[in-house]
């Protein structure tokens, strides 16, 4: 039996603006997109080959949920974002204004440099050692 971690929940304060950072920032498909009724959707991002983990963006849903935007992992990493090219993925995000709170810089693992969502949520931008 094989098992995977297929999809994470990201919970956002608006469906739209949260696929305009991840297709158009960051260069992720919308894989789904399905409306659920009363104002919910099921909206799925990841890698348009479909390899790797996907974002599930649910839309904040009251005030418990309203506070988890953008700190839903207390402060620290929340995921990362693994790229063979990490130059060239680097110069790409900063050009569409992708936000890097820190140079990058070689660590033992790999390249990497830390870097916010559209709602501050952190993320690592890595090119790991082979």
């Amino acid at each position: 039996m094989t098992k995977t971690i297929a999809t994470m929940t990201l919970v956002v304060a608006d469906y739209d603006a949260a696929i305009t950072f991840y297709r158009d920032r960051l260069g992720f498909a919308v894989l789904a997109d399905t409306d659920m009724g009363g104002g919910k959707r099921w909206v799925v991002i990841g890698p348009a080959d479909g390899a790797g983990a996907r974002l599930l963006l649910a839309k904040a849903d009251g005030p418990v949920q309203d506070k988890a935007v953008g700190n839903q992992t207390g402060g620290r990493v929340m995921g990362f974002i693994e790229t063979d090219d990490f130059a060239r993925s680097h110069a790409d995000m900063v050009a569409q204004g992708v936000t890097f709170l820190e140079a990058p810089r070689h660590e033992p693992y790999g390249w990497v440099a830390v870097f916010a969502d559209l709602y501050g949520n952190k993320w690592d931008l890595i090119e790991p050692e082979n």
